[in-house]
């Protein structure tokens, strides 16, 4: 169900809601007016519909109608992309991973993928989704959890997040860090994919769609910094990619490396991790190839 606004009036101004600096009206999309905060590198919709979105309201319901539309992409990018992306995140990890997490994983299916390539780690590969669609059309992992990140209490070494936080507000992408620090270890790393806004501005504007898509925000290394950086985590950028960057609680090591060199010397037990019986080393030479790819 959509829900379509008309404006009534431009804004050429508003607060921004993580700095509280005057942004610029960057763009009309769908009657929404959406923010560009040059202090804190934030694209954001209207505050005042963000502050509705934190009192409950949806701009697009997660329905059968959406998950109709939703599920054909998500089993591409969970059998491509998100296979990639998955493989760099535990190569930039410096702890050893024994559980993977998908943060916000819709029907489960790079949970299918990951165990498809890796099946000798079926078991340590674990799905997250609080919204998701019908029973007939999710995964059958066993790891699969329709619940909320906060409510599992289990702990993680290292995950990823595709295609979520662009749907948060400041307020919910608040509670997802607060959510993902009692989920973690010390050394815990996590790979965030989205259209950062460099990849807004310079290379895809329609990624801002409030009620198709439902992407309200688009986020910065500098703009995420301001959320996680309070609960304890390090906020990396990844040279060369500007719809990714990743999480890290600090752990053994605290250098501010490249993340991207960290495929050279990854725990030994995590190329293992990428490494297979029957499969061979596919997705490590995936991850590590596809980190040198930017």
């Amino acid at each position: 169900m959509f829900m379509f606004r008309k404006r009534v009036a431009r804004q050429d101004s508003a607060a921004c809601p993580l700095c509280e600096h005057d942004a610029d009206e960057h763009v009309i999309v769908q009657g929404v007016s959406y923010f560009d905060c040059e202090t804190c590198d934030f694209i954001f919709a209207d505050p005042a519909l963000l502050r509705r979105i934190d009192d409950g309201e949806s701009l697009r319901v997660y329905d059968a109608d959406y998950w109709r539309n939703e599920l054909t992409s998500a089993r591409e990018r969970s059998y491509g992309s998100s296979l990639a992306r998955a493989a760099e995140a535990v190569l930039y990890c410096r702890i050893p991973v024994r559980r993977f997490i998908d943060i916000g994983t819709g029907p489960g299916y790079l949970l299918d993928a990951l165990s498809a390539y890796l099946p000798s780690h079926r078991d340590c590969f674990y799905g997250v989704e609080r919204f998701p669609p019908n029973e007939a059309d999710c995964t059958t992992h066993a790891n699969f959890l329709r619940s909320d990140l906060g409510q599992l209490g289990m702990q993680f070494e290292c995950g990823v997040c595709i295609e979520v936080i662009e749907h948060l507000t400041p307020r919910m992408a608040g509670a997802l860090a607060s959510a993902l620090a009692a989920s973690s270890v010390p050394g815990s790393l996590f790979l965030f994919n989205t259209g950062l806004t460099e990849y807004v501005r310079k290379e895809d504007p329609g990624y801002l769609d409030p009620y198709g898509r439902g992407h309200i925000t688009s986020w910065s290394v500098s703009s995420a910094r301001k959320i996680f950086e309070r609960e304890g985590f390090v906020v990396h950028a990844i040279s060369g990619k500007t719809w990714a960057f990743v999480v890290e609680r600090p752990g053994p090591s605290s250098a501010t490396d490249d993340v991207r060199n960290r495929i050279w010397s990854a725990p030994v037990e995590n190329r293992r991790f990428l490494s297979d019986p029957g499969m061979g080393e596919v997705m490590y030479i995936l991850g590590r190839e596809s980190a040198r790819a930017y």
